[in-house]
């Protein structure tokens, strides 16, 4: 019974319900949306838009990408949950793209279709969740390398730090004492010649 119940625990958020449902909504519903728009922007600039109407094509191309990305994307977590993974697997993607494509292909082409179709989602989708990945790990890296020196500098004092090529200053105390002296000394050449000038007068 016990370790039944740490096997569970130690499981933890790949069974929860609330995990489930936000992987579902960021690795789903906001790809699918996205692909409509992306779809509705290609058919801004498609040339059928002339013959067949801006908004008709507009309205096509964002349905069927949201189709195809919704179609691919939740295979793809179909996928990850039956075979107990987590969402980065890349092998979930290969198998959701080939199955997406053999369906959708064998729906468009035939079994022909289906084959190649199977095979043109499976690289596709592969590739840009690779992509995806990489670019939310140095991402993640990125953001935090700035979060650490903001921490860094707010603990140094100087959490404002402006670069080296900037043409404003920020002036510490010497800085500030040296050009308070420049400046006494300009106001007093200044006077000098004005006085000069009123004996010359």
């Amino acid at each position: 019974m016990g370790s039944k119940n740490e096997e569970a625990s130690d499981e933890g958020p790949i069974n929860s319900p609330s995990s489930s449902s936000s992987h579902w909504t960021t690795r789903t519903v906001i790809p699918t949306v996205l692909a409509g728009v992306a779809g509705a922007g290609t058919g801004l600039i498609s040339k059928h838009r002339k013959t067949l109407g801006l908004a008709s094509v507009c309205s096509s191309y964002a349905v069927n990408f949201a189709i195809v990305t919704g179609c691919y994307s939740g295979a793809r977590e179909f996928v990850a949950v039956t075979r107990k993974t987590g969402p980065d697997d890349l092998f979930n993607s290969a198998l959701a793209g080939f199955g997406t494509g053999a369906i959708l292909g064998r729906l468009q082409g035939g079994q022909r279709g289906a084959l190649r179709y199977g095979v043109i989602f499976a690289v596709v989708g592969t590739a840009a969740d690779f992509t995806f990945l990489k670019l939310k790990n140095a991402f993640r890296d990125q953001s935090k390398t700035i979060y650490q020196d903001i921490e860094n500098s707010k603990k140094s004092g100087s959490w404002l730090k402006l670069p080296e090529w900037f043409p404003v200053r920020v002036l510490d105390e010497e800085a500030l004492a040296a050009k308070r002296a420049q400046e006494e000394q300009f106001l007093q050449q200044r006077a000098r010649i004005r006085s000069l000038k009123e004996e010359e007068s």
